[in-house]
Formats: structure tokens, sequence, C-alpha cells
């Protein structure tokens, strides 16, 4: 059997990952693995057999497929992080990270450490392969040649030892935290200003103007005074027919006017306007019609829409936006990605052309733009590859991690780039970052698995390794979880996306967005991996050259 999985690593890898998908669902004490599973299934098939190991090709394949879809779904949400917290949240990660590698070179000297195996176990209990890769590229330029081999390995065992711990141990912090502290992701997801993170309870009420005192005035002005956070729909006057609002819609007692948003953000209104009306103006169709439509047409992609003129010429409006599971008030500035479905009111003779426009087809949405699909994640690749200098005649790259990412956020940001959409439908988006990460982690996991447990089971040097790994990753992720979120506040849906960030980790990210229902944890890692990957570099030559 052995065999015939070495000479059909396609069937290993189906194996692993089917396995993995079963253990992942196991719960204990209301935590799953999820897809993190199969990591752990690849370490115990790698371990029956130093070939049980997958082509490094599905590895890297799998690696770049999840960060650069992460890039894009976390882009907006990424550069509007930076604006108001970015430079306190990377100036935080650098700090833990810079205190990880003073507790790994204090450990590495109390014990004996070599620094070469000092350094390669700082990589692995942050779980940073593009650190342990700089380490090896480094010691082949400078080692003495007699000493190249022996230097080469060394990094290796300290990273292969304590990687999986840097993974187990974070999870577990996590685990702790949350049951220590009483985390209700839900309720705190509001925090996150513009985060479109969790969806909103919508619902469209009717209210009877009887406030005299608001006669004449325009509902702009309503909602500058008392800063409504409501979408305004139609609009009935005393002995007249139904009309939808504008900006300079005035207001009359006796006036019906529907108001579209959560139950807590509605009650204000009906207290300034008046009182539920006896009527539903929504159930009145045969004047002003609602209907919510798939966006695929690739022409309204990537805009926000106050640009969607076509919706200005027939008088509509959409009042929400609803993406995957998650759904908000639309507003002006809303930017729709395919897969979107927006709910449109216009008049019934115009809903044939509002369909067209925005395309209204689930077939168009499964056609993947390949050509810049490959065209991003090509751009990715040669950013990884770009050397950039620090002082002491050191350099980093960001790599096949952190190239793609960087790429992903960029065109996730922009959107758009005159006829190219950038953005991948939702569902296509969450198919690539599932198989990205199986593929990535049934590879790491059956490479590393033989090194592991043998060297494990050696004990010595090996339970040394492994146990001051586990201090690492355990120290500083408890560090970062009770500082960012008992001192600096940070909503802790965003700050175990920032922990996954801080070590890099894949695995870790799957399992913060599983226990915590939402895309919050991408947003946090988005902010994060890019200045984690670039300290943890620089941290682990600094290791390898001054001890």
């Amino acid at each position: 059997m052995i065999e015939f999985l070495v000479d059909t690593p396609i069937l290993l890898l189906v194996l692993v990952s089917a396995l993995g998908y079963l253990v992942g669902q196991v719960e204990v004490k209301g935590s799953r693995l999820g897809v993190a599973a199969v990591l752990f299934v690849g370490l115990a098939f790698g371990a029956v057999d130093p070939r049980l190991a997958l082509p490094d090709f599905m590895t890297l394949l799998g690696l770049i497929l999840f960060v650069y879809a992460i890039g894009l779904s976390s882009g907006p949400g990424f550069v509007s992080a930076l604006r108001r917290e970015g430079v306190r949240d990377n100036m935080f990660v650098v700090g833990l990270l810079g205190a990880a590698a003073l507790l790994t070179a204090g450990l590495g000297i109390l014990l004996g450490l070599s620094n070469t195996v000092t350094s390669g176990l700082f990589a692995g209990s942050l779980t940073n392969t593009p650190a342990l890769a700089a380490l090896l590229e480094r010691i082949e330029a400078k080692a003495p040649a007699g000493l190249v081999d022996t230097m080469l390995t060394e990094p290796v065992v300290g990273y292969s030892i304590a990687y999986p711990v840097g993974i187990a141990g974070v999870i577990l912090a996590i685990v702790i935290a949350q049951k220590l502290w009483s985390i209700d992701y839900e309720a705190e997801s509001g925090a996150v200003a513009g985060a479109k993170t969790t969806g909103e309870d919508l619902e469209s009420v009717s209210i009877l103007v009887t406030n005299r005192s608001i006669a004449g005035t325009s509902v702009r002005r309503l909602m500058e005074d008392h800063d409504w956070d409501v979408i305004f729909g139609r609009i009935r006057h005393t002995g007249a027919g139904q009309d939808l609002v504008e900006a300079d819609t005035v207001v009359h007692p006796g006036s019906v006017i529907s108001v579209v948003g959560t139950k807590e953000n509605i009650a204000p209104v009906i207290d300034v306007l008046g009182e539920p009306a006896r009527e539903r103006l929504e159930k009145r169709r045969h004047e002003y019609d609602f209907r919510r439509i798939f966006v695929s047409n690739p022409d309204v992609t990537g805009r926000p829409l106050r640009d969607l003129r076509f919706l200005q010429q027939v008088g509509a409006i959409v009042t929400r936006v609803r993406r995957g599971d998650v759904e908000w008030l639309a507003d002006a500035d809303t930017v729709l990605e395919p897969g979107d479905r927006v709910r449109v009111v216009a008049r019934p003779e115009d809903m044939s052309l509002i369909n067209e426009r925005f395309g209204d087809s689930y077939k168009a949405l499964s056609e993947v733009n390949l050509f810049t699909l490959s065209t991003g994640i090509m751009a990715g690749m040669l950013i990884g590859l770009i050397p950039i200098p620090l002082p002491g005649g050191l350099e980093f790259k960001l790599g096949l991690a952190g190239g793609p990412l960087i790429a992903g956020l960029i065109l996730g940001n922009a959107g758009r780039t005159g006829p190219l959409v950038w953005y991948l439908p939702y569902n296509a988006n969450l198919l690539l970052r599932q198989l990205g990460l199986v593929l990535f982690f049934a590879g790491v996991g059956t490479k590393a698995g033989y090194a592991f447990f043998n060297t494990l089971l050696a004990g010595g040097t090996g339970l040394l390794i492994f146990g001051v790994g586990a201090v690492i990753t355990c120290l500083t992720a408890f560090t970062a979880l009770w500082i960012g979120y008992r001192l600096l506040g940070i909503p802790m849906g965003l700050l175990v996306g920032m922990l996954a960030g801080l070590h890099t980790q894949p695995a870790v990210l799957s399992y913060a967005i599983q226990q915590t229902g939402s895309d919050l944890p991408n947003l946090g890692y988005a902010t994060t991996f890019p200045m984690a990957t670039i300290a943890k570099i620089l941290f682990a030559q600094l290791l390898l050259l001054l001890m």
C-alpha cells in the first residue's frame, strides 16, 4: 500500500484531504479544527515513510492560490484598516516578534544551542517558511565550504520540529482565550467600522409622518441632523401615488415613507417622524416593485453604485447588497463584486432593463476570468522575487507567500483596471481558498512528518527543541492575545486574524475563521502578514549572525 501511494501522489493527496476533512469535523468542547486537520493527518502519513511526501509544486501552488484569494477579498478592508489602526497594529506585531527573537536567543544561549539551530527554531516556532529560506540562502552564500552541508541541515531540523507545535500552540492559545474571556464574536463584530463581516438583520418599515415640526424638511436635512443609519425607499404623499425617496424629497405630515434598516436603527427614525403606518408601501407593487438580482455583468462590477447611470436614468434605487451570507445597506460608495445580489426598487416596466444591466446570470458567475486570475498571480510571484536590501548587508524577499498576497491586496482594492475586473465571484474565491489550503496543508504535513516524529522520538536535542519551540509559540500567542484584547481593546475576531498574520500561518487563519463564523480574521491577517513576514526574515538572520 505504501509503495502504491508513493507511486501515485494524487491518490495520497486525496486520501490525506478526505481523512483530514473527517477529523476536522470532530467537535471537542465546542471547537473543531476544520480544514486545518489536513495538516495533522499529513504529518501522520509522512511519519510512516519519508517517501510519502507530496511534490513541492503542490504545496507552493496551494500557498499561492490561498494568499492571492485572501488578498483579493481583503483589499478594500486592508486599505481602510491601514488608515484607521494599521500603523498601531503593525508596530504591535513587530514589537512582539522582536520580543520573541530575544526570548529565542536567550533560551538558545542558556541551553547551548547553536546559532543555526536557534535561528531555524525561531522560524519554525513562528511558522515562517520564507524566514527559513532566507537562512538557508545566507548560509549557502557565507558558510565555510567544509561546513555548508552541516550548517544547512541544522536550521531545517530546528524548523521541522518546532513548526507543528507552532501551529498547535497558537490554536490552543485561541481556544483558551475565547473560553477564559467568554468571547461573543457576533456581538463584537460591529466594533470594526466599515467591515462587512457579519450580516445585518434588515427589515422594511412604513412610517406615517405625524410630527408637524418637521413639515417641509428634506430627507437630506433629516439625515444630517440625526445621523440615521437607514435607507429611505418609497414615499406616498396624501392623495398621491408612490415616488422613490431622493435626497431633496420633502416630508409632510400625513405622508407615508418606507425605511430600511435594522430594528435598532429604525426605532429613532419612528420617534422623530411619527408612528408605524398601517399600510405597507412595499406590498403595493403595481407602482414600484422590488427584486433581488445577481450581479454578473463585468461592466458594473468594481464600480460604486453612484457611477451606475442606468439606475438614475430609470429612477431606481438599490437598498441592500448581499454577498455570500452577509447582507448590508447599500450606499453611493458601495462597490459591487461578481456574485453579489442587490435588492432593487423600480417601476415594474423597468425591471427587464435593470436585470439586463446587472446581468442576473448564475451561469456567468461560474466562469472565472482566467486571464485576470493568471495575470494577478504572475504579478504576485514577480513581486515575491524582488530582493529588498536591509542595513548590514541583509536582504529579504517576500517570496511566494508574501508576493501574491501583496498583489491580491493591491488588485482587490483597485477592483478593476479599465476593462479588466480583478475580483473573483464570491463562491469562486471561497473555492480557491479551500483548495489552496488543502494543497498547502497536505504538502507541508507529509513532507515534515517523518523528520518531526523521528527527531522527536529520538529524545535528547529533539525533545529540547520541541519544548523550546512550544514555550516560544505559546508565550508569544498568549501575550499577543492578552495585550491586544485586554489592553488595546482590539475585537477578538480581528485579533485572532492578526495573530494568524503574526505567525504567517494559514492553518491558524482557517481555524480563526471557523471559530468566528465571519471573514473578519481575513482583515486582521491581511493587515499584519506583510510586515510580520519582513520582520521574521530580518530577525531570523540577525539570530544567525549575532549569536
